[in-house]
């Protein structure tokens, strides 16, 4: 049709949605997430599940519960699987959903203004609630600064993780950026990953203070079931970030990386600790180490002592801290009360 019929007929024009799901032997909760998907106030114009060559019946409970599926033929981690469907489907805006979580009612009703907007930015994210699976029990909630990423986009996405359950992108602009980082090393924070490409690619942020989504924090999934290697995964997202971005960004990446690296120690992976306290080190060589007085006095010159003696000390006076469960995104999500 051409432009000047497009112009003239708003329907035609009208931005549309799809929900990208990337799943694997996902029949335990992608019910879940389908259930409040039809459950919109303002429907989704596509709903598509990636089955990830799961070794359930994946594929055909997504079918029989109204999504189109498209079935990998081996097991390619979640960044692939919504790149295909980002690929595949036809709507002009984005959401991926992880299959364990859920929406509220109101997600499409509260994107479609930004969708509408003239001068509408590429990355919307949205507030949500973090629930203890099973239980309903509220663990906290996340909120983001519109300002702040209007402002520096680059900056915010290298200090915060940030999950793309949460978020709405332009189709377009998020394919030309590349799309979700599959590099295996950065599976478990591709999240991270995959918002740093599209922050250095120049894509424009931004945040709705309404809460929208449902993140559900349950045993055995691949945040909670690998708390160490999702440390590594967020080593190899700063590294990347330490050698694309600016200089001027170092000081926030060296604070990212000292922190990753007293968590590595808490799960006693001090070979992933040492490297990311060495890397901070050499971005940020004056930088005050971030933590209590054992890092702020011996971090900077002896950092590997510096982070045996902290984890020491917390292990003998805040046991309770450490045998724990503890989300290794915690820091980021306000606590419930």
């Amino acid at each position: 049709m051409a432009a000047a019929a497009l112009a003239r007929d708003p329907a035609m024009s009208r931005p549309t949605l799809a929900l990208c799901i990337p799943a694997y032997n996902a029949t335990g909760f992608l019910g879940r997430l389908l259930a409040s998907a039809r459950a919109q106030t303002v429907p989704f114009d596509e709903i598509w599940v990636y089955d990830d060559a799961s070794t359930d019946s994946t594929d055909e409970f997504a079918r029989k519960l109204g999504a189109q599926v498209v079935r990998g033929g081996a097991n390619a981690g979640c960044s692939h699987g919504k790149n295909v469907l980002a690929s595949r489907c036809t709507s002009s805006w984005l959401h991926f959903h992880d299959a364990d979580d859920a929406l509220e009612p109101n997600f499409v009703a509260t994107a479609r203004p930004w969708m509408e907007r003239a001068d509408a930015p590429d990355v919307v994210f949205f507030n949500y609630r973090t629930l203890e699976d099973g239980t309903e029990r509220p663990l906290g909630t996340r909120e983001f600064d519109g300002a702040a990423l209007r402002a520096d986009a680059l900056a915010y996405c290298l200090a915060e993780q940030i999950n793309p359950f949460c978020g709405l992108y332009r189709r377009e602009p998020f394919l030309a950026a590349g799309g979700w980082d599959e590099d295996f090393k950065v599976l478990q924070s591709e999240d991270q990953a995959g918002h740093l490409r599209l922050a250095l690619a120049g894509l424009r942020f931004d945040a709705d203070p309404t809460y929208t989504v449902i993140n559900y924090i349950r045993a055995g999934s691949m945040s909670t079931g690998n708390l160490a290697g999702a440390q590594r995964s967020t080593y190899h997202v700063l590294a990347k970030g330490a050698t694309a971005a600016p200089a001027r960004y170092h000081q926030i990446i060296a604070g990212r990386l000292w922190i990753t690296a007293g968590f590595s120690g808490a799960y006693s992976d001090w070979e992933n600790a040492d490297r990311a306290a060495d890397l901070a080190r050499q971005l940020a060589p004056t930088m005050t180490v971030p933590g209590g007085l054992v890092m702020k006095l011996a971090g900077r010159r002896f950092p590997r002592l510096a982070l045996r003696l902290r984890e020491r000390l917390i292990r003998i006076f805040r046991p309770t801290s450490r045998t724990e469960a503890v989300y290794h995104s915690a820091p980021k999500i306000r606590s419930g009360t």
